[in-house]
């Protein structure tokens, strides 16, 4: 459901007057990580445009590819977790172009009730996932980047840790029912006390002001010269084209969020803005205060440029 943002105009914000005449509509689909950081850059964005009309959704990205392709739902910008998700599904036929913005790590979040809670440690934690009792949870690969993320960082664990067979043990402890449609989904399941670890993102653990376990960059995939370790990681999602194939496939590398503009938007020129005020120092500011990592500049990836003066 379309999270409707009826909000009033921030105080400081440059006066309505001051602006270029903008109304109506704007239509956000975003990644679960990206739903505390775009709803306040959708509200700084409707402070600046008070006429503008913002609708968010969040879902896991490749649910939110599928709207687009599966559903014929088309949103005015699309921002997903993986640029992957928009170079394999949405490029060339819903998608022209697209542009990176940020970095993250993969962590595992927990609370001081949790069953280990005072001697985990970036070393031992998969001894304590393993312990009888634990109950770690971890997003739906299918339908979220995190979720295939969790299965990579398994597989770099076994590796770094040299312990054959450890992805498929600690895969095995976390049974279907701690599965969820995005790892944001897990965040209130831990706070409550439901699950002791789940896999997310150094940005959410930030945010939420949950513990977590800073993994070792040979497993978190966020170090950008690690990219040919992280290669070694491998995850077929049988099922999961968006694209007419049998399976999708997804090769471990750094994290890189991506958005793009969809070539059939509805309101291209606010759209436009939108992502204007995403890359301009204000933008950039939420995005740093919501623990991303910023990128120094924008990467473009596609078969065509994006509009003139985008970034």
């Amino acid at each position: 459901m379309l999270l409707q943002l009826f909000l009033v105009s921030a105080a400081g914000a440059t006066p309505a007057r001051a602006q270029t005449n903008l109304a109506g509509p704007l239509v956000v689909f975003n990644a679960g990580s990206l739903a505390k950081p775009f709803n306040e850059l959708l509200r700084a964005f409707k402070a600046r445009y008070p006429e503008v009309t913002p609708a968010q959704e969040n879902s896991g990205s490749l649910e939110a590819a599928r709207k687009l392709t599966e559903l014929g739902k088309i949103p005015d910008v699309i921002g997903v977790a993986d640029y992957g998700v928009i170079s394999q599904l949405l490029v060339p036929q819903h998608a022209g172009w697209f542009a990176t913005f940020a970095r993250n790590s993969m962590v595992l979040i927990y609370t001081r009730e949790s069953i280990g809670a005072g001697e985990i440690n970036e070393q031992n934690w998969w001894q304590v996932l393993l312990r009888p009792g634990v109950r770690s949870g971890r997003s739906n690969p299918v339908l979220d980047p995190n979720g295939y993320r969790t299965l990579m960082a398994l597989q770099l664990a076994e590796k770094f840790y040299r312990q054959p067979g450890l992805a498929a043990r600690l895969e095995r402890a976390m049974p279907p029912r701690f599965m969820r449609a995005k790892e944001a989904d897990l965040t209130a399941l831990v706070q409550a006390g439901e699950l002791d670890y789940s896999w997310s993102y150094a940005s959410i653990a930030k945010a939420t002001g949950l513990r977590y376990v800073d993994l070792p960059p040979e497993i978190n995939l966020s170090d950008p010269s690690l990219a040919r370790w992280y290669r070694q990681a491998l995850v077929r999602l049988p099922g999961a084209s968006l694209a007419g194939g049998d399976s999708l496939e997804f090769r471990g590398e750094p994290i890189v969020y991506a958005l793009t503009i969809p070539r059939q938007a509805p309101h291209p020129a606010t759209a436009h803005k939108f992502v204007r005020f995403i890359f301009s120092p204000a933008g950039q500011a939420i995005l740093r205060s919501n623990g991303f990592q910023l990128l120094d500049e924008p990467e473009l990836g596609g078969p065509e440029r994006p509009p003139a003066g985008l970034f």
